[in-house]
Parts: structure tokens; sequence; C-alpha cells
């Protein structure tokens, strides 16, 4: 006989679940998963941009965003962002606009997060972890524009996974040198000096401003082996 599924009332939530439930908990993980692998399975290639979200209209920064977006929209790829406000809304605003798939992975959150109106395809996540699995899942590459501690947790995962071979290696983009100048140094000139990275963990990072030169840095580094993942690449991205 199956057993149903109990409901987790508020109250089991604010007092710490029991271990039953903790358990069946894993079912919902597990729908989760599955609900955001059938809808995004058709996007490759797709590019993956991070970025504050509090980021106004006006500001250089998203209407830089706008014009990388749209250019990767309209070179063929998906444009996959956190489906929020900010540079979230600037690089889904501008693969709308473009040929490819605005693609957002928005998220349950107290604060801050509201879906932007540009999203071709979007899910929204209540696990955050199911969702930075999405954001690395399907992308091609990573473009890395001025953010917070959101933007720095996406980077850091996504050097992680490549540098321990947990990922594929795809181009990772730092958008905006001035920004990024001083984490690139202490990365440099502390961290690498100190032994606790290698020299050559710092080519995983390209730093690009120039919208076109971004697009180009992406085909460049497909050119030979095209955008399909090899049936080891394949392998390496269910264990992510």
């Amino acid at each position: 006989m199956i057993k149903k599924l109990p409901q987790i009332t508020e109250s089991e939530l604010l007092n710490g679940a029991t271990t039953e439930t903790e358990s069946w908990h894993a079912f919902e993980i597990m729908a989760e998963f599955v609900a955001a692998t059938e809808k995004l399975k058709e996007i490759t290639p797709a590019v993956s941009i991070f970025g504050s979200a509090r980021t106004k209209p006006e500001h250089p920064y998203y209407k830089l965003t706008e014009e990388i977006a749209r250019l990767l929209s309209d070179a063929g790829f998906s444009v996959i962002s956190g489906g929020g406000p900010g540079i979230m809304e600037a690089a889904n605003k501008g693969a709308f606009a473009g040929v490819g798939p605005s693609v957002g992975l928005n998220i349950e959150l107290p604060f801050e997060q509201s879906g932007n109106g540009f999203q071709d395809i979007d899910i929204t996540f209540k696990y955050f972890f199911m969702r930075k699995v999405m954001f690395v899942k399907y992308a091609s590459a990573y473009v890395v524009m001025p953010g917070g501690f959101g933007t720095l947790d996406e980077l850091m995962e996504a050097i992680t996974l490549v540098q321990t071979g947990k990922s594929r290696k795809i181009p990772i983009i730092l958008v905006c040198k001035d920004f990024w100048a001083g984490l690139v140094d202490w990365l440099k000139n502390t961290m690498v000096l100190e032994g606790m990275a290698s020299a050559q963990d710092m080519d995983l990072i390209q730093m690009i401003d120039d919208p076109k030169q971004i697009v180009e840095a992406i085909f460049k580094h497909y050119e030979l082996t095209g955008f399909e993942l090899t049936p080891a690449e394949r392998k390496i991205q269910l264990y992510l």
C-alpha cells in the first residue's frame, strides 16, 4: 500500500520537522528537480548572467547587461538569469528582445526577489541549491556583472566546480574591470601567493568589458569542440 505524503504545516517548519517529515521532504526536492530538467533540457547552448538585484534601470551596469544579453540572444544563445529585478531583469529584457529564449530561474525569498516580465521560460524554485544546480547544468558560459554576496556565491561556485572537475570547463567572464579588479588582485596576490590556489586557476576567469568581445570569447572557447556535450561531459554534469 502506497503511503500518502504528509502535509508539512507552518508549525512543523517553525518548530522543526519530524524525521519522517524530513524523509518525505526529499520527494518534493526530487519533483522540483524533475520539473526544472524537463523545462530546461532544450535551451542549450545557454549563457547564465549574474549580477545585483539592486541595480536600477538607469544605471550603466543595467544598460550594459541588456546589450550583452541582446547580442548573446541574437547569436543563438538562450540567456539565463535569476528572474528578478536589477541585473537579472536587464539580462532577461535584452534576451527577450532578441532571437534566443529569455530564461528566468526565480526563487522564493522574503525580500528583494520578484519576477520580472521579460521571461519566455520561467521557473520558480523553493530550494536555493536546486536553482544553483540549474544555473550551472545548462550554461555554456558564465557572464558575471557587478553584484553582491549572491553574485560572489555563484562566481566562486562556478570556479570551484570547474577547478575540481565536477563541471566541464566553460568561459567565466567578469564584466566591468574596475569593479572586479580588487577581487582579482586579492586572488592573485594573496590567495595564490599563500598557496591556497594555483596560478593556473586564475586562467579559469577572464575580464572583458566589450559586449562583442564577450560573445567572441565564448565562441572562441568552443570553436574546436562545439557546444554539444561529449558523453563524458554529460556524465560529469549528472554529478554536480
